[in-house]
């Protein structure tokens, strides 16, 4: 014979915080990203490297480069003249750092 216990339980939380569905959060996140792009500016901020670093061991690394270089069929903007901004599709360049993390930060 199987036995069954029902629990009433009360959770308070904090008027900070709310609760909401997960596919609803990630459409939040995403919100947030959709149609902005980068400068390497926000790049250095989002990072908290400097420029030469990024450029170093992530925009020109031939680990990354095929992958993110607009003429590749990346979401990258290399500047072809000195002087000339970045630019890169913030969405995607975030999705980039967070699944390349390791690879970018674990020599």
């Amino acid at each position: 014979m199987q036995q069954k216990l029902s629990v009433q339980l009360l959770i308070t939380i904090p008027e900070s915080q709310i609760i909401i569905e997960r596919l609803e959060y990630e459409a939040f996140k995403k919100a947030d990203l959709l149609g902005v792009y980068w400068s390497m500016v926000d790049l250095e901020s989002r990072i908290g490297r400097k420029k030469d670093w990024i450029k170093e061991n992530v925009l020109y690394n031939p680990r990354f480069k095929s992958q993110l270089d607009i003429n590749s069929g990346g979401f990258v903007y290399y500047p072809q003249k000195k002087g000339e901004p970045w630019s890169m599709h913030a969405l995607q360049m975030a999705k980039f750092l967070d699944e390349s993390f390791n690879d970018i930060f674990g020599k």
